[in-house]
């Protein structure tokens, strides 16, 4: 017999956490507060910036495992629930030695008692993993020399690291009772798990027309609207619009932030104004946010890199589809009829712009039936199910370990 959802109680796992600016975050608190909705008591722990339960993790903590070990201690979860992204619980790599790469939530893995559930939010091929050496702020006071000094550093690192870097994903998914990915490609570079789409719906209740929606960023009131949202990274790939001259009825609106941990020396610069709108709002609130993507008809994401977008899901959870580079991830999506990939170049993100524009109204129709699937009660009811089976199946085998009184002691 099934354990009912508010019997069990769920540690979750996520250094980031509102109010902290980052996806990841994001993504655990919203899945928080459904699962919430529907019965399970759950437990956060996060960074001390987190509006958690528990504290002392972060990038820097060389004892995060030890941190999580107490908090597993204290809290009694039935399940642990561990949002996976290397760099949130501190990874190093090894610049002579791959096989001692590491990141500080490794020992964990080894000595929780507890069933874990890891959610893989990274995973990368050897391209992407290699556009993701950038040069890191605090090298400029070196000067040119600095700047690519510290990139060659960090090149060759990733170089010798990539299969390092993977393993380690292997590594938690053979150490978990089931691993959760975004998507079909996400599950053949992590070797396995279940996959589980990104939630996401919009944060306002109240249904808004695109002319209500965008009176209220002041944009532009006739034509399209691609929208580009997104973090100040230079693998969000917003360079791309230095070059491109954005075809007609698309007018471009796009709004960057800061992440809470970026430290790349990074920011836009644009071209084509009378065709740009720079919104410079930085981060935005869920409701802020849901009516941007009210006012637009498609999302674009020339990315260099990506193993999984949450701005992906949220557009499509608003109905409008997306046009983004020629990724793995994006392919997987756009093979569904949802949007269009194209070659991370200028003439042919404005290809697709003109071809989605053409064919508007089938990829609008597709995306509204697709949508459905990511609401984060459909999500959380997918979630509840895996550690009700869990937490069922555990008490089972504590039941059978349990020795057995012979009859007359």
């Amino acid at each position: 017999m099934m354990i009912k959802n508010n019997e069990i109680r769920v540690l979750m796992v996520s250094t980031e956490y509102p109010p902290m600016k980052g996806g990841v975050g994001r993504h655990a608190a919203n899945l928080t507060k459904e699962l919430r909705k529907i019965g399970f008591t759950v437990i956060v722990a996060c960074n001390e910036e987190g509006d958690g339960d528990f504290f002392g993790l972060a990038p820097t903590n060389d004892s995060n495992s030890e941190v999580l070990l107490k908090i597993v201690e204290k809290s009694a979860p039935d399940v642990v629930h561990v949002q996976f992204e290397h760099g949130l619980y501190g990874l190093s790599l090894d610049p002579f030695n791959p096989k001692n790469t590491h990141t500080n939530i490794d020992l964990f893995y080894e000595k929780c008692t507890v069933p874990i559930v890891t959610t893989f939010h990274t995973s990368f091929t050897f391209k992407q993993w290699m556009n993701m050496v950038v040069p890191i702020r605090n090298w400029d006071k070196f000067g040119r020399f600095g700047r690519y000094g510290n990139k060659l550093i960090r090149y060759w690192a990733h170089l010798i690291n990539y299969n390092s870097f993977n393993d380690l994903n292997k590594q938690k998914l053979k150490r978990s009772r089931e691993g959760i990915v975004f998507s079909q490609y996400m599950k053949d570079k992590v070797g396995g798990g279940k996959v589980v789409y990104h939630g996401a719906e919009p944060a306002v209740s109240i249904p808004y027309t695109k002319e209500m929606a965008r009176s209220r960023f002041s944009l532009p009131k006739v034509g399209r609207i691609a929208l580009s949202v997104g973090f100040r990274t230079a693998t969000k790939g917003w360079d791309i619009f230095r070059k491109m001259d954005i075809p007609e009825p698309w007018t471009l609106v796009i709004n960057s932030s800061k992440n809470h941990y970026n430290m790349e020396n990074f920011s836009p610069v644009l071209n084509n104004q009378n065709k740009i709108v720079n919104l410079e709002m930085d981060f935005l609130n869920e409701a802020e946010l849901s009516l941007l993507f009210y006012a637009a008809d498609a999302v674009l994401l020339p990315y260099n890199v990506s193993s999984g977008s949450g701005v992906m899901f949220d557009a499509l959870s608003h109905g409008i589809p997306f046009v983004a580079s020629d990724l793995d991830f994006f392919k997987e999506f756009s093979a569904f009829g949802l949007g269009i990939t194209a070659k991370r170049n200028a003439i042919e993100f404005e290809r697709a712009l003109r071809e989605l524009n053409a064919k508007y109204d089938d990829y609008g129709t597709r995306v509204r039936e697709f949508k459905d699937k990511l609401s984060w009660n459909n999500v959380a009811k997918i979630h509840g199910e895996l550690y009700s089976e869990i937490a069922t199946s555990t008490i089972s085998e504590r039941v059978r370990k349990e020795p057995k009184t012979i009859s007359g002691e």
